[in-house]
Parts: C-alpha cells; structure tokens; sequence
C-alpha cells in the first residue's frame, strides 16, 4: 500500500481483497490454459479504466523481469513451451492480484474496517503497521547514511552488517514502535470502546459492475 500509487476511487476495500483473490487463483488453477493470459491483460486494462493505472503501470517492470526469468529457467529445465507459458501466467496472475493492495489507501481500509465491527485489536496492528513500514524504509537510509560519515565500511561484510547496520536498526526500530503505540492510543485509537467513523466506506454500483465484469471475463476465458 502506498500513497503514490492509490487511486482516486479505489474499489470497495473487502470487494478489492476478494478480487485479488480470485484473480490469483483463477491464475494459478487456469495456468496452462491459452486464455488465461488473455484474462489477466484484460483485468489488468480493467484496472486501467477503474483508475489503478499507477499501480498498473507499476507491476509491469516486474512482471517481465519475472516472467521472462522463470519462463528461461522452467523451459531450460523441461524443455516444454507449455510448461514456460504456465509459469508466466502464474507470476503475471501474483502481479495483478497485488494491484488492489498496492493503490489501496490505508485510511480507507482503516474505516471498512471499523465500520464491519471488526475486533479492534486487528485494526488498531493494521495501523501501526501502515505507519511502521514507511518509517521502516526511512530508518534503514539513515543507518546506512550514519555509516558512510563515519566510514565504517561495506554493509556486505558480516561483522559490519551486525556492529554498524543492525544492532543500531534494531535499536532504532524498538523505540520507534513504542513511540507509534503510544501516538496511536493517544489519538483514542484503543483496543475497548466504541469508534466512529468519519466518513463511511460503502459498496457501489461501480464496484458490482466491476465484479460483474470480472466474472463475465472469467467465464469467457474457460468457455472459450
């Protein structure tokens, strides 16, 4: 999840989470299939349309990278084109699959949440951990910056990696996560009591037509 590739109008978050799954398993089971791919690129300009299109565009380095990858070393080891083709329908499936979760704003997953009555232990984690990995990425480039000033040498060398990289990151990290647990509980983000939600996160008819489509993709690409 991430704030440079969320969508103005993401889908219903529970809804984007069933797609995501679907979309993987129908990618897996369907692998061998000729249309399966077909399905995917069309889910993928499905995306597109629905506003996704950073998230899209996004995955797209991956997924070649990947697929040509897995596909050389599957068909270098069986020496069978339907067995590469399996392979790429499988990474491109995990690649579309993680569109919804990737332009999926935390706020907004954070309020369906709430508002399905969903414990509050498992909201109040999932805040803390939207919080906790951009500041993850932020501690890591500092530790690594402290090193270069004090040039204390190549992070690949083991004894290095421990003294100078991750004793301190782990040090860092510890206090950081008190700090965030208290900034939660101070906000009136606890685990009892009752929350409201500001602004209520609701099923549309966008999202049915999006699921809609999805299922009348999916039967097209097995029927045909």
């Amino acid at each position: 999840m991430s704030e440079k590739l969320s969508a103005k109008r993401p889908l219903y978050p529970v809804l984007g989470f069933a797609v995501s799954v679907f979309i993987l398993a129908f990618g897996i089971i369907t692998a061998e299939s000729e249309n399966c791919i077909l399905f995917l690129a069309g889910v993928w300009l499905l995306f597109t349309a629905y506003g996704y299109w950073r998230s899209c565009f996004a995955v797209v380095p991956v997924a070649v990278l990947m697929c040509a990858f897995l596909a050389g070393i599957t068909y270098a080891v069986s020496h069978d084109l339907l067995s590469a083709m399996a392979a790429v329908n499988r990474i491109f499936a995990v690649c579309v699959a993680v569109i919804p979760g990737l332009a999926m704003s935390p706020v907004i997953l954070v309020r369906n949440m709430t508002a399905l009555k969903l414990p509050k232990i498992i909201i109040l984690g999932f805040m803390i951990t939207f919080n906790f990995i951009p500041l993850l990425k932020v501690e890591i480039k500092r530790v690594r910056e402290a090193m270069k000033t004090r040039g204390a040498g190549s992070v690949f060398s083991l004894q290095i990696f421990y003294r100078a990289f991750l004793i301190p990151l782990i040090m860092r990290l510890v206090n950081i996560s008190d700090t965030l647990a208290l900034s939660v509980e101070t906000r009136g983000f606890t685990a009892q009591g009752e929350h409201t939600v500001y602004k209520t996160v609701k099923l549309s008819a966008r999202d049915i037509i999006f699921l809609l489509l999805l299922i009348a993709g999916a039967v097209l690409a097995v029927a045909l």
